[in-house]
């Protein structure tokens, strides 16, 4: 079952910051009339316990303004700044592992309502070689990464198993077999090679005996053409097609932990990590 977190947050934060306010507007007000009758009616001898039971916050009220600004504060930080995720799959290997938990950049991409996904400040594109988390066309409840390799107008090949942008084919350097670990033992014996999109230089995972899954296409204006860099173990555009520009949530950037059962627990040589 997927849980719509942002909606939660969001309902969570109109339903206690209501409360606060209806409390300040009415129910506060008639508490202290409340109070100042109750003291005129003593004249001034009134009983402080029972002045102290007139005046108290309802509990309700009490726990919607000690909240209230801590789900705020989580809204917008989730919202526009970062957001944490969590890789449940080696569709990212060698780069991202079965257990990373990474923050991505909210605003990379543009500053983006919660709960809509509607764009209301335009700031940057994402780029050839950009991870990226998307809410999947298919089923928008589940969210992807993958890495970006083709942008709007691009004519993108993917033949062999390598990658051709345009008609220029993008060099791969061998860098020996993957020994892996944990969850990602599976891959252990694939080919490790350094890809370079633009700038951005990076490992992919490729298994020779494996046909890989062949492309030839053109990504239209607001869409993107994304791969996975385990290349044949990555269920990505080459399968389902490309990712509107609405469904992106933002630029992987940090891995801050890792856990994977399976290695043995924290793997703490991951931690701090800059994604590329």
């Amino acid at each position: 079952m997927n849980i719509d977190f942002p909606a939660i947050l969001v309902l969570a934060t109109l339903i206690t910051g209501l409360i606060w306010a209806m409390d300040a507007l009415l129910w506060a007000p008639k508490r202290r009339q409340q109070a100042a009758a109750l003291g005129a009616g003593a004249g001034g001898g009134v009983n402080s316990a029972k002045l102290e039971e007139v005046l108290k916050e309802p509990t309700l009220v009490e726990y919607s303004k000690s909240f209230f600004p801590v789900i705020l504060a989580v809204l917008l930080l989730r919202s526009f700044l970062v957001e944490p995720f969590r890789i449940p799959s080696g569709s990212m290997m060698p780069t991202l592992l079965v257990g990373d938990f990474i923050l991505v950049n909210k605003y990379a991409y543009g500053i983006r309502l919660p709960v809509l996904n509607r764009k209301v400040v335009d700031i940057g594109d994402p780029q050839r070689g950009d991870v990226v988390v998307f809410r999947f066309p298919k089923n928008p409840g589940i969210d992807y990464i993958k890495r970006v390799v083709g942008v709007p107008g691009d004519h993108v090949v993917y033949q062999d198993k390598t990658l051709y942008i345009n008609d220029r084919k993008i060099p791969q350097i061998p860098e020996g077999s993957y020994i892996g670990v944990g969850s990602g033992l599976s891959m252990s014996g694939a080919e490790i090679r350094r890809e370079a999109l633009g700038d951005v230089k990076h490992d992919i995972l490729v298994v020779p005996r494996v046909r890989g899954v062949e492309t030839d296409t053109v990504v239209p204006e607001g869409h993107y053409f994304v791969m996975g860099d385990n290349r044949d173990n990555s269920n990505d555009s080459r399968y389902w097609g490309f990712v509107p520009d609405e469904n992106l949530v933002g630029r992987a950037f940090m891995i801050w932990m890792n856990w994977d059962s399976a290695a043995g627990g924290v793997g703490w040589d991951r931690i701090g990590d800059s994604i590329n």
